[in-house]
């Protein structure tokens, strides 16, 4: 979700988007004045709060397994 992202944003762009949009000025920011669209059929999906990076590496390295792009690990 946005707020998350703008919770995460240590460079504070969102907040310079924002300025930007009421100052007339749109920057085409992904979830502040250009909407964000969600891929229709993505192949791998993550969750970017809520699990831990580990958990989300383990989701991908099976993804990449089961597409034969890596080996299994033994």
């Amino acid at each position: 979700p946005v707020e998350i992202c703008e919770q995460r944003d240590v460079k504070g762009l969102y907040a310079k988007a924002r300025q930007a949009m009421q100052d007339g000025k749109p920057m085409g920011f992904t979830g502040v004045d250009d909407p964000y669209e969600p891929p229709i059929n993505p192949e791998i999906t993550l969750k970017g709060f809520g699990s831990s990076p580990e958990d989300n590496a383990r989701i991908i390295l099976k993804y990449l397994e089961e597409q034969g792009f890596v080996l299994p690990i033994k």
